[in-house]
């Protein structure tokens, strides 16, 4: 099968719950990225044969939000487009599936990623089209329903990482600490510019005057410390360890890369950020989400192992929950400073469509900036391993 690369790479920054991105709809942010990625190839709209974005949350956004954002960043509406919806692993997923189609041969040059407005979502009142007159009168948030909701134990997602703190020895005392770090981090790489390079600054119209101008993440807490979260009271269970501080937050934002051939790539002349030569996915039962990204990234150095001689130089994990990380550092036996070097989503932010891609693209420009060869990108019970070795 052809080799995978990834050409480009570029996110919004993350926007806070009702923050300076929430008047932007999930379409529109994806249109921004399409259209910066594809510029920093310097690769013409046409020439992109589909393109795949991560969205969870699309209710009332039309249909196929995927299209919508791809045709209003020039790419021919004769491109297909389709849009994933894998709750947190879905921008990730996205970028999988391109690179299975570019591997196959049916394709050569895609967009993906993930898009999401979490602050913009709606409410819905119960009720059938057949029998509207019997609906319920008590509206329902969207974000809660198909976002935030644990189908199958029927209860708040955060549930489960109370549950997998508590079987597995994670201490509230640990979760706090852990989370610290990854505000700490944060506001090191906001403060630094760390993340000016991955960024696409989004204009926002204002009501009155010149538009606000979007480029840095809202949502890391400076000044954060173990013993100023240790305040905060438990989120779900009582004598939970889950807090508003240890878990990631609600947000806004999207991520786009953009996946080649490496023949074609090579042919264009475009040097790619890395190849793609792994990945895989796996799931585990609900009160054990925890163990999601364990199991894929366990997979996933499995298959490429054989052919890869040298250890990871460097890692991105979703951070949904503290709990969660602690765990996979543990069973992984990852060495936290490779880790989230510049924090994480408890202190950036969890757009869920798009934070697989994010991880992925922030974890591109860390390498680059540290000369790192070898990444691991893994979140929901799905993993990416890529490689900057340049072999034409």
């Amino acid at each position: 099968m052809r080799e995978v690369v990834i050409a480009s790479a570029v996110r919004t920054a993350i926007g806070g719950f009702g923050g300076a991105l929430s008047t932007v709809p999930a379409d529109e942010l994806g249109e921004i990225v399409i259209k910066e990625v594809l510029a920093r190839a310097q690769i013409r709209p046409e020439k992109v044969d589909e393109v795949i974005m991560g969205n969870v949350l699309q209710a009332g956004l039309g249909k196929n939000s995927a299209g919508q954002a791809a045709v209003r960043a020039g790419i021919s509406q004769y491109s297909p487009s389709f849009t994933v919806s894998k709750v947190c692993g879905a921008g990730m997923k996205a970028v999988i599936m391109a690179a299975q189609t570019i591997k196959s041969g049916d394709a050569d040059i895609i967009v993906a990623g993930g898009m999401e407005n979490m602050s913009a979502t709606t409410f819905f009142l119960p009720q059938t089209a057949e029998q509207p007159e019997k609906g319920s009168e008590e509206a329902i948030a969207t974000m809660i329903q198909d976002g935030l909701w644990c189908s199958f134990g029927d209860t708040e997602t955060g549930i489960a990482p109370d549950s997998v703190g508590e079987r597995f020895g994670i201490s509230r005392e640990e979760q706090d600490t852990y989370a610290a770090r990854s505000h700490q981090r944060a506001e090191a790489a906001t403060t630094s510019g760390r993340f000016k390079d991955e960024i696409v600054p989004v204009e926002v119209a204002q009501t009155a005057g010149d538009p606000n101008i979007c480029a840095t993440d809202e949502n890391p807490r400076f000044g954060a410390t173990a013993e100023t979260l240790a305040k905060l009271e438990p989120a779900f269970a009582k004598a939970g360890t889950i807090t508003a501080g240890n878990s990631s937050g609600v947000a806004d934002g999207a991520a786009a890369l953009l996946l080649m051939s490496a023949e074609k790539a090579f042919k264009m002349g475009i040097k790619p950020m890395a190849k793609l030569i792994g990945y895989d996915y796996h799931w585990c039962e609900p009160e054990l989400m925890g163990y999601g990204p364990i199991y894929a990234v366990r997979s996933a150095l499995h298959k490429v192992w054989a052919k890869l001689d040298k250890e990871i130089d460097l890692v991105e994990l979703n951070e949904t929950f503290a709990a969660q990380t602690i765990l996979s550092l543990r069973e992984l036996n990852l060495d936290p400073e490779i880790v989230n070097v510049n924090g994480g989503a408890i202190a950036l932010g969890h757009p869920m469509g798009s934070s697989g891609a994010r991880i992925l693209t922030t974890l591109l420009y860390e390498m680059q900036k540290r000369d790192s060869n070898v990444g691991l990108a893994a979140g929901m019970g799905i993993a990416c391993i890529v490689e900057r070795e340049w072999y034409y």
